[in-house]
């Protein structure tokens, strides 16, 4: 069913000027979404031959020195996000030309990230579909409540929302169980679905029996350490990178009454810009309002994007690695002044409201 636009009168003067700069967006977008064969294999090479190297090398270092092997093990995960990136582009079909060929690597990848292809891809897409809607902010991505809901809650409800906010198990305990809990239970359940989790209970099946004969034959107690290492930091860095990117102050959420999907990509989404090296290691996954404008471009062609499309930019939050580290204070939607605040913001203003 298509859902009737919002009244313009629902829209700021920006997001009016937005519309107006950027509505022929849809013209600009298709170029860059051709896949290239030789720049897919390229980055193939340049991400699973240095990973696998890596590993061995972990493997190898782990008789001299653990905190060696810890050293390289960071290193990796940054591989491993590029092996994500992959997965990710494979599960958008913008990797390669071809349904098949993207399946299959991207059905490979998911044995390195340990993230179910078709089941994640299906989530991730339905994020890219409604993101910055309101009615849909726990599927895809890092869940959190408006200022009216968490006036709400109990003061057990705030204890329990203060906590999961709180940096150490947003960024470390969440990951953990990410891992361990929500790839491997089907934890949405929605109409038409049914395929795609028979399909996560097919990778845990195919994980477990190759994390197993890896156990077996390189020795346990290595191989799960430096694997689950590596594994571990890359989740930790995942979320990371969905918070950055979709709950900075100056955000785009809206009931989907009022939703617009070009503000929603635009101003929703941010430009982390990265020193070259983050930004090659991450698959230019930072330039995410250009990826949810089309999330069809390749990840090796969302620069180009961006650099011959200014204005896509222009009109976006650009963060550094500094600025990112402030959104850590971000924790509810206010609606009425439409950005992400504090803890101590809301009851400031709660003082105010109520004195």
């Amino acid at each position: 069913m298509i859902e009737n636009r919002p009244n313009r009168k629902s829209f700021s003067d920006l997001e009016l000027e937005i519309q107006e700069k950027l509505k022929n967006w849809k013209e600009i977008i298709p170029k860059y979404q051709v896949p290239d064969s030789k720049k897919a294999s390229l980055q193939l090479l340049t991400t699973f031959l240095p990973y696998l190297a890596l590993w061995v090398l972990m493997y190898y270092s782990w008789n001299f020195s653990i905190l060696l092997t810890i050293g390289i093990g960071l290193i990796n995960s940054f591989f491993l996000v590029r092996i994500f990136i992959i997965q990710h582009d494979c599960g958008h079909q913008s990797f390669l030309g071809s349904k098949k060929m993207n399946n299959l690597i991207g059905w490979i990848c998911s044995l390195f990230s340990t993230i179910p292809y078709k089941y994640w891809a299906k989530v991730h897409n339905h994020h890219h579909g409604h993101t910055g809607q309101l009615e849909e902010r726990d599927i895809g991505d890092i869940n959190f409540i408006t200022v009216e809901e968490y006036r709400n809650l109990t003061k057990f409800g705030r204890f329990k929302y203060r906590l999961f906010r709180h940096p150490v198990v947003l960024f470390v305990v969440a990951p953990f169980w990410y891992l361990i809990y929500s790839n491997r239970m089907p934890m949405f359940k929605l109409r038409g679905w049914n395929k795609i989790r028979r399909t996560q209970v097919v990778n845990n099946i195919l994980l477990f029996g190759l994390y197993g004969t890896l156990a077996y034959f390189l020795g346990w107690q290595k191989f799960l350490f430096i694997q689950m290492f590596v594994v571990f930091i890359f989740f930790i860095i995942a979320f990371w990178f969905f918070y950055v990117q979709h709950q900075h102050e100056a955000g785009y959420m809206r009931w989907r009454k009022n939703w617009d999907y070009l503000l929603a990509a635009v101003r929703g989404a941010t430009y982390y810009k990265l020193p070259r090296v983050f930004q090659w290691l991450t698959g230019n996954i930072g330039i995410h309002h250009i990826h949810h404008l089309s999330a069809r471009i390749p990840n090796y062609n969302l620069e180009k994007c961006m650099k011959e499309n200014p204005l896509f930019t222009k009109y976006a939050t650009v963060l550094t690695f500094w600025d990112s580290l402030k959104l850590t204070a971000n924790k509810l939607w206010d609606e009425e002044t439409k950005r992400m605040i504090s803890f101590a913001e809301f009851y400031q203003k709660e003082r105010l409201r109520l004195a």
